[in-house]
């Protein structure tokens, strides 16, 4: 056997493998040995049939799969010597008057060779690292919320203002059928909720979205559209009413802190609303690295500047999914999936150059965090050591969380590095101001 490169350019290189009949023969006439081991033919007992009646009717077939598995693992096997780090699949070049009659072969591959290129992570400006604030509106509204969660709740005939009503959005053109309790205060303008007052259940109300909200984005919450749907949506909806309640505010007492915190650990309001800011700012933290590590990765992605092997590419889309598509359809696709092959190449060289790895401890410790915040949402504050293990051992014996896990793991890694490295202004914004930041609006 003999396998050759020629470097097209930098990007594309043809690899040509020739395999003799000594390379292959052997496996062949061991598989057409336990071809003839359990094959039966009319007058001829199991085991005993002719070898040249294996040959003929089995032959070519055995011949070609045992000639594409030692191709395979001979191309494998060359890529991983030469260490070549390439992009999709090696592309057969296909050749018309092939000849499987002939004992020698030649076989040609394309392949599509990742760029050499370098990563200056000071090169990226203009970014913006955000700290959000719970401001004292939030707060109170937080508050206003305990109040109605852990209020007494009242069903009512006729919906009154300050009522809250249970029904479903519906538009059978947009195909919208979601559920939701809406009050008076998720509307932009409060008088649109006058509309309900005096409407009873089975009564339907018809809205209209445009400027039904005071953010486009609570759309998404509440009719269950796609974010690029919402900017500038303009329909009627019916809601259908299904109940309609009034709510009896919990008081604010100690009996309340200790249900919601834990026995003595809150004792007044205030310390309440220090409570909701620590854990909602906590929170916050993670939405603003990730609107972080995105405006970076955006910069990396404009300030590094590197070819790719776009014919290859293209050509490789074509038959790299499950239903083949033409040329023009793997175009497009290649325009919608460019950048993001970008980072990956960029995000594997930064952390080739910054040796970031993932240890079994780091996802070890992580997921026990993870857990743990988990099961304080659920009231279970102090778990024993014993308990998180033994979740956590559940977890990451399922592979396909070990992958979500080791995601996260590895973008937090990205993060702290970016913070470390790429520069970066930082701004205090409230939540409000930093959704309109987001979405830039």
């Amino acid at each position: 056997m003999n396998i050759t490169r020629e470097n097209v350019d930098a990007l594309n290189a043809i690899v040509k493998v020739s395999i003799t009949k000594d390379d292959y023969k052997a496996n062949v006439d061991k598989a057409l040995y336990n071809y003839r081991k359990t094959t039966s033919l009319p007058g001829f007992r199991k085991g005993v049939v002719p070898v040249s009646l294996i040959q003929k009717q089995y032959g070519k077939t055995v011949l070609l799969e045992e000639v594409n598995k030692l191709l395979q693992s001979s191309l494998n096997n060359y890529m991983s010597r030469e260490k070549l780090n390439i992009l999709g699949n090696p592309l057969p070049k296909v050749t018309e008057d092939f000849n499987w009659d002939a004992e020698d072969f030649t076989f040609e591959f394309e392949l599509g060779l990742a760029p050499e290129f370098t990563v200056d992570l000071t090169a990226a400006n203009s970014i913006v690292k955000y700290t959000i604030t719970a401001d004292e509106a939030m707060l109170d509204e937080q508050v206003a919320r305990i109040q109605k969660q852990y209020g007494k709740l009242i069903p009512k005939e006729t919906a009154e203002a300050g009522d809250d009503i249970a029904g479903t959005f519906k538009n059978e053109e947009k195909g919208i059928d979601s559920p939701a309790t809406i009050s008076a205060e998720i509307f932009a303008d409060a008088a649109t909720f006058d509309k309900f007052i005096g409407k009873k259940v089975g009564d339907v109300v018809t809205l209209a979205t445009k400027g039904l909200f005071d953010d486009d984005h609570k759309l998404m919450d509440y009719l269950k559209v796609g974010h690029d749907d919402v900017h500038g949506l303009d329909i009627e909806v019916e809601f259908v009413i299904e109940e309609v309640n009034t709510t009896e505010p919990a008081e604010l007492n100690q009996e309340l802190f200790d249900k919601l915190f834990g026995e003595g650990n809150v004792t007044s309001v205030e310390g309440v609303k220090a409570k909701i800011k620590e854990d909602a700012e906590q929170q916050f933290i993670q939405q603003a690295d990730q609107k972080f590590l995105n405006d970076a990765t955006e910069a990396l992605i404009s300030n590094t500047k590197f070819d790719l092997p776009d014919t290859f590419l293209i050509k490789w889309l074509q038959t790299a999914g499950e239903k083949p598509l033409t040329a023009e359809e793997a175009e497009a696709e290649y325009k919608r999936s460019e950048n993001g092959l970008r980072y990956q190449l960029i995000e594997g060289k930064v952390m080739a150059d910054n040796n970031l790895q993932i240890t079994f401890e780091d996802l070890k410790s992580y997921t026990k965090e993870v857990i743990k915040k988990q099961m304080a949402q659920f009231g279970q504050l102090n778990p024993t050591d014993e308990d998180v293990d033994g979740i956590v051992a559940r977890v990451l014996g399922n592979q396909e969380e070990v992958k979500r896990l080791s995601d996260q793991v590895m973008s937090e890694k990205m993060v702290n590095l970016y913070k470390e490295k790429v520069p970066f202004t930082t701004k205090e914004v409230t939540y409000q101001e930093f959704i309109k930041e987001m979405y830039g609006e």
